[in-house]
């Protein structure tokens, strides 16, 4: 199974490469990522699970409906993605079903920042996907966490998926760096261990990030990115789909699993 997700959000990374954005700008730019997304997933008839900040969601009324009417699950990627506040948790799961009129029972951290699951489980969530289960320097130390999904503090975690052993990431930049064969062994090692393949990205990834004056940011950010990056993303859900496997939400694959 294959769980397929985006973390739609303020591009707000360039203030990390020590470069101003406009927020009008950060708006902008994930806005056409999201429709890129939504194009290629519509054209492969495949469904995936968007974790959307609130401040983002309000901002994108149309494409909020397009992914609630085309079949794919929303989630709260807490309100602001520059900032958090524990209230933030309940706050942007109000405000998501309240754009969206769904329910909304997943939770992605920005960055993958660590979270109390305690508060979690009190904003009402049924899971959370901010664990990336392995050593990314500057970022966080989870080799001790679990490769696959387990319940702590009433909440499901569902990791993201990183490779059996050596626990090498399949996250959005390994998919940008390395070459896409490579990946694709890696993919089919982890699923055929795991029975399931948990990749997310970003919408800016789907967008031109090679200007230097604008961004700031390092080639192995920029690599691979607009074009190529929607290129090499419907190439590997062709694979998928021809290695006959299965596309879900995460709410689905907590039904199939009996997960509550």
């Amino acid at each position: 199974m294959i769980l397929l997700s985006f973390d739609i959000e303020e591009f707000d990374m360039p203030f990390e490469y020590n470069r101003e954005i406009s927020f009008e700008d950060q708006i902008r730019v994930s806005t056409i990522g999201t429709r890129i997304i939504l194009d290629i997933l519509k054209k492969h008839q495949v469904k995936a699970t968007f974790f959307s900040t609130a401040t983002f969601a309000i901002h994108i009324p149309e494409l909020l409906k397009r992914i609630v009417d085309e079949g794919h699950e929303l989630a709260s990627h807490t309100y602001y993605h520059s900032s958090f506040d524990v209230v933030d948790l309940v706050n942007s799961k109000k405000k998501l079903e309240e754009l969206s009129n769904t329910e909304i029972i997943g939770f992605r951290m920005p960055r993958m920042q660590p979270v109390d699951e305690k508060e979690i489980y009190k904003a009402g969530y049924l899971y959370n996907s901010s664990i990336n289960p392995t050593y990314l320097p500057g970022r966080y130390n989870n080799f001790d966490q679990p490769r696959t999904f387990f319940k702590q503090e009433g909440v499901w975690q569902i990791p993201a998926s990183v490779s059996p052993i050596i626990r090498f990431p399949l996250f959005w930049l390994s998919f940008h760096n390395l070459p896409l064969w490579v990946y694709k062994i890696l993919a089919k090692w982890t699923l055929k261990n795991d029975g399931y393949l948990n990749i997310y990205f970003h919408p800016w990834e789907f967008t031109d990030l090679d200007n230097k004056e604008a961004y700031n940011f390092p080639s192995y950010v920029s690599k691979n990115s607009g074009h190529k990056m929607a290129e090499r993303l419907d190439d590997f859900i062709i694979w998928l789909k021809q290695n006959k496997n299965q596309f879900a939400t995460f709410r689905t694959f907590l039904e199939q699993n009996q997960l509550n």
